[in-house]
């Protein structure tokens, strides 16, 4: 140390390996540490989840519209979505908007491509945007043969010096709609891993909803903020947002969030359904590592004799240090009451939650800090009892399929993986 203060350095060698070490302690601090800042959150809302009082009122304070009609279809796993997915793409009339973090260049993605290429060729307006590491493995090959058959693609965030800062925040979205009235939002995107039915540990478990009515419309809007991002090009008017009357059905929200929202609506969404459920609380998610204020929201719910459960990967996670991170915070879970169930099938990858009878949460958001700060993620809140039904019933399902984790075997498990689920959370902001 010595020798490097009489090294004779120059006063602005000294200023630049000053400002160098402040730069770096600040890049680790944004990447690593948390918000010091971040209170606990004190309740403002007692209302039961899915009812009028609590719909409205958690619509305005997120600052968005209460849809109400139309309908919501739940589609579980590939063998349901996809060809749903198709069939509305194969009979677009006008345009068709295509939002996914992943878009794989296999069986599944040709699928896609040859469904794009034809209603492109017919005259249809079809824009594609995909976030570009996500989607890294559809190649330049796929992306210029799509241009060429007339599809709008876009990357999001491409790697480069203009993006540099903000690489590392992705679009995370599920947004696609067909003609301004038919919908699809949820926990998967385009890849072999979610065709299938969950029949061996290669077809991942996941859910998607088809939306028809006056949601559409939170969908587009999902879709049309990254893609004027993207290319400057705004999307409005009745072909994307054809005038809707409210009818009956569902009365829903749709959640759009991005990095630069402080207000993270995602996480007030998510609390305040959490923090309200009466009777059930069914939280499945594939990356769940809740912050210490969901964490209370549900241990809070447990200890008042409300059923709690939580539906994560097995062993057959495509994360392990996430699953690390989680599985750091099962002893606190679990000794307030929580029950949780790690399914052993396959890879668990939806995203839901069901509160009381009719109301559920249903998008791309995982329960994790990289969703709520950094990711732009779309989810909607329904409140109809037939989706809280379908998405109960096939929970139940999935949970006879899952081995629960008792709190008597969870004290026992060995020091070494206690240091490893420790190192996991101190990385949890990278997940």
């Amino acid at each position: 140390m010595n020798g490097l203060l009489n090294a004779g350095f120059p006063w602005w060698a000294w200023a630049l390996m000053l400002i160098g070490l402040i730069a770096l302690v600040s890049v680790l601090g944004a990447l690593f540490l948390p918000d010091w800042n971040e209170r606990a959150y004190s309740e403002g809302q007692a209302a039961k989840p899915g009812s009028e009082a609590f719909v409205t009122t958690a619509a305005a304070y997120l600052n968005n519209p209460v849809y109400r009609g139309g309908t919501i279809e739940l589609l579980q796993n590939g063998a349901r979505f996809y060809p749903a997915m198709l069939e509305a793409i194969r009979g677009a009339r006008d345009t068709v908007n295509f939002e996914v973090y992943i878009f794989d260049g296999d069986e599944v993605g040709r699928e896609f491509i040859d469904a794009f290429m034809e209603r492109a060729k017919a005259g249809v307006e079809v824009r594609v945007l995909l976030d570009a590491f996500g989607s890294w493995r559809l190649k330049r090959k796929s992306r210029d043969e799509l241009r060429r058959a007339g599809v709008k693609i876009e990357r999001f965030r491409t790697l480069g010096l203009s993006n540099l800062v903000r690489v590392y925040r992705r679009t995370h979205r599920r947004a696609i709609v067909v003609d301004g009235r038919v919908a699809f939002t949820g926990g998967a995107a385009i890849s072999r891993k979610w065709a299938g039915d969950v029949r061996n540990t290669h077809e991942w478990r996941d859910n998607m909803v088809r939306i028809t009515g006056p949601l559409v419309g939170g969908i587009q809007s999902a879709f049309a903020e990254n893609w004027v991002y993207c290319t400057g090009e705004i999307l409005t008017g009745e072909r994307f947002f054809p005038p809707t009357q409210p009818g009956p059905g569902p009365s829903s929200i749709s959640v759009v969030s991005s990095p630069s929202d402080a207000q993270q609506p995602i996480r007030m969404l998510f609390y305040l359904t959490m923090a309200n459920a009466r009777r059930r609380l069914w939280i499945c998610n594939s990356y769940f590592i809740p912050d210490p204020r969901l964490r209370q929201a549900v241990v809070d719910r447990a200890r008042n004799g409300v059923d709690v459960r939580i539906l994560v990967p097995g062993n057959h996670t495509d994360a392990v240090p996430v699953q690390l991170a989680g599985r750091s915070y099962y002893q606190e879970l679990l000794e307030a009451g929580v029950r949780i169930f790690e399914f052993q099938p396959a890879m668990m990858h939806a995203k839901t939650i069901v509160a009381d009878e009719i109301w559920s949460v249903v998008g791309s958001a995982n329960m994790d800090e990289r969703s709520m700060e950094l990711n732009e993620e779309n989810i909607v809140g329904v409140a109809h009892e037939s989706l809280a039904r379908a998405i109960g019933e096939g929970m139940e399902g999935d949970f006879k399929r899952s081995k629960e984790i008792s709190l008597e075997q969870w004290r026992k498990r060995p020091a070494w993986q206690r240091w490893l689920e420790a190192v996991a959370k101190v990385m949890i902001e990278q997940y």
